[in-house]
């Protein structure tokens, strides 16, 4: 009885241990990421402001 609960848990462990991480990284073939346009300002050597746009996907 005790070798079969093992076996038992062993299985499932086993299972549950190759479900997670395909769940994790699934994505479908029309997949795009969501982005967005983030202004930033920044200074030049000689202290004059610069705005930089910079693309931002998650």
């Amino acid at each position: 009885m005790r070798k079969i609960i093992v076996s038992a848990a062993i299985a499932a462990v086993a299972a549950i241990s190759f479900a997670a991480p395909s769940q994790a990284g699934y994505y479908s073939y029309g997949y795009k990421p969501h982005c967005f346009i983030k202004k930033v300002k920044a200074y030049d050597y000689y202290g004059n402001v610069v705005i930089k746009k910079i693309k931002v996907c998650k």
